[in-house]
């Protein structure tokens, strides 16, 4: 069976309630399932073990132009992580913590969750630090920005076909991630631990097989790809099973309760 790792709310009745400090968990993902930024926080999230609540916004009803999401992610995107406090004794606090951006988001987890699955090496490592912030910059940067909606929006009426843009494109980005991760990887991108690399790359790679891309030209990252999929927290993030997941999508796709 299929399960989704969160729970789903309305988005007009849940959006204005972010700056409640009485939830049922202290973390909120407005979140898209098929978007691949959104699912590196998921990944994120699951691999650390923090519950959170999932808030859908449908891109393709425009609902991340929506007023209230605009007034958390003035880049009217997704994801948008927000971490409710309620410290009585730390006043100012009790206003949410609001982050609009995925590298910004995943960063954020690490430093106020340090110890619950670190996700970069220790600060004594710092050039393995900078080789997994290389490759999730890669994906980050060069990859996702020039293939997501808001772009391919804009290419149709230019005459190019969208798909053959973002296949072009996401090929140029795997070619760099793989000479680098051919060199730094182990089980995973970098070494043997899931790094902040490997949560920015998987959800790319499932939006590569979307537009046609032979991951069999990229040995390292199929092979990382596949040690990835074997671990239950980040299936639980697929873009097939999330609570936004229309149901032709969930056929055929199974986590384990």
């Amino acid at each position: 069976m299929y399960l989704s790792s969160t729970t789903t709310t309305n988005l007009n009745t849940n959006l204005t309630s972010t700056s409640n400090p009485k939830m049922t968990t202290p973390l909120t993902l407005h979140t898209y399932f098929r978007s691949s930024c959104s699912a590196r926080l998921r990944i994120a999230l699951n691999l650390k073990s923090l519950p959170y609540e999932s808030i859908p916004i449908n891109l393709l009803k425009d609902e991340q132009h929506s007023t209230p999401n605009t007034t958390l992610n003035p880049s009217a995107s997704v994801p948008t992580l927000i971490h409710h406090h309620d410290n009585q004794n730390q006043p100012s606090f009790k206003t949410p913590t609001i982050v609009p951006q995925s590298l910004a988001a995943l960063e954020y987890l690490e430093e106020v969750y340090p110890e619950a699955h670190p996700l970069l090496p220790p600060l004594t490592c710092p050039e393995t630090r900078a080789t997994v912030r290389t490759l999730a910059n890669i994906i980050a940067c060069d990859v996702q920005p020039v293939t997501n909606l808001r772009i391919l929006k804009r290419v149709a009426p230019l005459g190019m076909d969208r798909t053959t843009w973002s296949k072009e494109l996401v090929e140029e980005g795997f070619r760099a991630y793989e000479e680098i991760a051919a060199k730094s990887a182990g089980v995973y991108s970098v070494g043997d631990r899931i790094t902040l690399a490997d949560v920015c790359l998987l959800p790319a790679v499932w939006g590569a097989e979307r537009v046609g891309v032979e991951m069999g030209e990229f040995p390292t990252i199929e092979r990382v790809r596949g040690n990835l999929e074997r671990v239950e927290e980040v299936r639980r993030a697929h873009w097939r099973c999330q609570g936004d997941t229309p149901g032709e999508f969930r056929v055929g796709f199974e986590v384990e309760v």
